[in-house]
């Protein structure tokens, strides 16, 4: 076994690592506040250009094509320092690789290039609904035939970049009369598309300068040529790219966790107590050892995740492992790095406080760990059917 990355993999992380001290970190409790927002959207497009929004994405649509174990390090680095950034750059890569898997000829030049050179600062993954969370199958929003053209109508929530997105992939049910999940269709609407309207900004507990939105169909109409994939097919499509896209959060997860813990850890060798430093404690050493063993073993189940899609095995109980794993043990770091800071870990002046509130979701999203753990025992089951 050789766990070690390779130069390009280094050269990536590492070219993730120096942007995210240098252009995030300064920002990070700013936009928390809300401040600072162009620079939020500038920092975007920087990453474009350095290829971050098409990383699995082929050379000749603008993309680097760098595989998933770099993405996972470059959105681990990202979510150190801000994790609204770190979830913008997951998302946008789920929705530019949604387009290259299924996408037309047509469709991948004139989308995928904008997504790659930052043109469009993100993208948008259109998929829950009010009454389609966890199960998505239930989803009501509708996409009629009409001619040359469908007609959408329905709404989707909890939309990340809703405001800022300039596409977003959208699944709406094409057959009614089919049985559920199977007469759903995915399409590709532009931003600024008669009839799609964004709705309200979300106030959020964390991750608060990626906007979080509604977007509603009414009557949209958009040309039939919109359509991704086979009509009526498209389910599929959105559970497997909601795989690839835990490998997404669950290092962006890892990446807030290291960082509460890397400030912790600094911390208790620096504030004494008792005439020494708090580092001397048993108590905070035993409770440093366990998280950082912790974190390593979700680095660990990610690279795997990240290898097995690489290889082009399936992946998807591994991407449930590791995005379980890691969102868990990331929300008990960062709950550990703030008792470690004591009453100081519950003023806003530190940034552990920050980090207790931008990992929170991420047991949440791109499926809660109850779907995780479901997904991992069907897994489990089907192997020895």
């Amino acid at each position: 076994m050789d766990f070690s990355l390779t130069e390009e993999q280094l050269m990536i992380q590492d070219m993730a690592k120096k942007f995210a001290e240098t252009e995030l970190a300064p920002i990070a409790a700013s936009l928390d506040e809300g401040k600072k927002h162009d620079q939020f959207l500038a920092n975007l497009t920087q990453l474009a250009e350095l290829g971050f929004m098409g990383m699995n994405v082929k050379a000749e649509y603008g993309g680097v094509e760098s595989g998933t174990v770099a993405f996972s390090l470059v959105i681990t680095e990202l979510a150190k320092a801000c994790a609204s950034t770190a979830v913008t750059t997951s998302v946008t890569n789920m929705v530019a690789e949604v387009i290259q898997a299924v996408g037309t000829e047509e469709q991948k030049e004139k989308h995928l290039t904008k997504i790659c050179s930052g043109e469009y600062k993100a993208g948008g993954f259109c998929l829950t609904e009010p009454s389609a969370g966890s199960d998505p199958a239930g989803m009501k929003a509708t996409a009629i035939k009409d001619g040359d053209e469908y007609i959408l109508n329905g709404s989707k929530i909890y939309i990340t970049s809703g405001t800022y997105a300039g596409v977003f992939v959208v699944w709406a049910v094409t057959d009614p009369s089919a049985p559920k999940g199977k007469g759903i269709s995915c399409f590709l609407v532009e931003a600024n598309t008669p009839g799609l309207n964004i709705g309200k900004l979300e106030d959020k507990m964390g991750q608060k300068a990626s906007h979080t939105t509604e977007v509603h169909f009414d009557n949209c109409r958009i040309p039939a040529s919109n359509l991704m994939g086979q009509e009526n097919k498209g389910f599929a499509i959105a559970v497997g790219e909601l795989a690839g896209g835990r490998i997404g959060v669950g290092s962006l997860a890892l990446g807030i966790g290291m960082a509460a813990m890397d400030y912790a850890r600094q911390f208790i060798t620096e504030r004494e107590q008792f005439g020494q430093p708090l580092s001397n404690f048993q108590g905070l050493q035993w409770m440093m050892a366990d998280r950082y063993t912790d974190l390593e073993a979700a680095r660990l189940l990610l690279m795997q995740a990240a290898c097995d899609k690489d290889a082009g095995k399936n992946f998807s109980k591994a991407a449930s492992m590791a995005k379980l794993f890691a969102s868990e043990k990331a929300n008990i770091a960062c709950y550990d790095a703030l008792q470690m800071l004591g009453g100081a870990g519950y003023i806003k002046e530190y940034p552990v406080e920050r980090m207790a509130r931008d990992v929170r979701i991420t047991s949440i999203y791109e499926g809660t760990s109850e779907v995780q753990r479901i997904i991992i025992a069907r897994e489990l089951l089907r192997e020895i059917a």
